[in-house]
């Protein structure tokens, strides 16, 4: 296997910057994956790796070697395509093989790493099959293991999962992180989705229009987003955002938004005395918030008032949609012991420790 550097990869196509000054290393034996919303540059960033597309500007390096003028064929990589891109008259047997038979390999190995490969992925009934007499998820596994045949140092799986339905995505996404664990391999993932970035990397790098804006563990980049945006893609539903202005009163900060005014911990104080008498953004998760009746009492301290506009009972879980003054919010909470009503007045406490605030004008996170 081997790791996989991006030195300042920028890549243009006419007056459009598709991949700007993207600079990351993706470390030997590492699950990576690429995420961001369509025209990120995350595809095309991973096509320049293979070699699909040349660079602009920039160095790419698989291991120690660099590898921008190098053929997509000699860069030792294998990539497993959204579209399965199987050969429709060749069984399942020869579609795993036809990529070793073309490169001369003696008709023993090709069969030994075949078998190895219908062994990893429990398709033996399948070998002898055409890919039209297959389901999405078996052709999702016929186009993973003619890249395991290949025994490459790095795996590239372009949106692989997109094409299967709800339930399959998810029993596929087990498979190809028990894949990982047992080959060692380097993987680098693109997806849109930021569940299968969450659940299946040892590392995410989040893109947004061309750059990269942020990187590292999943739970690392949940609880400390770099930016506005971060912090909106990662998590579903999306955080709160609410305008504001962040006020010193005597010795304590107060978040003042029209409609309410909460209280922010003494641990933030530091980082935000520049900010003191200036609008900033206020942002907090559903799933840091807590809803119930306003006329029950109790609370944190930490309460503003709403009223329910839309209540989606998913069985143990509940997401709340409300109005408070002009702001409109998401909760998301277990489903409470009596069902919540339209149009129901609530109290809705903030776990503020949890909370984020945003520098208006730049976006970046303040705390």
């Amino acid at each position: 296997m081997a790791n996989v550097i991006l030195k300042n990869v920028v890549k243009e196509f006419k007056s459009v910057t598709a991949v700007d000054r993207l600079s990351i290393e993706i470390h030997d034996r590492e699950f990576a994956v690429l995420v961001g919303p369509s025209g990120c540059g995350k595809t095309t960033a991973l096509r320049m790796i293979a070699g699909l597309e040349p660079v602009t500007s920039g160095e790419i390096f698989i291991g120690d070697r660099r590898v921008n003028d190098v053929e997509p064929k000699d860069r030792d990589i294998a990539m497993v395509f959204q579209n399965y891109a199987l050969y429709p008259h060749m069984n399942v047997r020869d579609n795993l093989g036809f990529g070793l038979k073309m490169r001369k390999f003696p008709k023993a190995e090709i069969d030994q790493r075949v078998q190895e490969a219908a062994d990893i992925l429990g398709i033996h009934e399948l070998l002898d099959r055409k890919p039209k007499q297959l389901s999405g998820g078996q052709r999702q596994r016929v186009a993973v293991g003619r890249a395991i045949v290949r025994k490459p140092k790095v795996f590239l799986f372009d949106e692989p999962l997109s094409n299967l339905d709800a339930k399959l995505r998810v029993a596929m996404r087990a498979e190809i992180s028990k894949l990982h664990r047992r080959l060692g391999a380097t993987i680098i993932y693109v997806t849109h989705d930021q569940v299968e970035a969450m659940t299946m990397a040892s590392r995410i790098f989040i893109m947004h229009r061309g750059a990269l804006q942020q990187s590292g563990a999943p739970l690392e980049v949940y609880k400390q987003p770099a930016n506005r945006f971060v912090a909106g893609f990662i998590g579903s539903p999306a955080m709160n955002f609410i305008d504001a202005t962040l006020v010193r009163e005597q010795d304590t900060y107060v978040i003042d938004a029209e409609g309410f005014k909460v209280r922010l911990p003494e641990a933030f104080y530091e980082r935000l005395e520049p900010y003191a008498g200036r609008p900033v953004i206020f942002g907090v998760r559903p799933e840091d918030m807590a809803a119930r009746d306003a006329a029950a009492g109790g609370g944190n301290g930490n309460t503003l008032t709403a009223r329910a506009d839309v209540v989606e009972t998913l069985g143990a879980e509940t997401f709340v949609y409300l109005t408070c003054g002009p702001h409109s919010i998401v909760a998301r909470m277990e489903a409470p012991e009596h069902p919540l009503e339209v149009g129901q007045s609530l109290a809705v406490d903030l776990k503020m420790p949890k909370t984020h605030i945003f520098d208006k004008e730049t976006s970046q996170t303040i705390v």
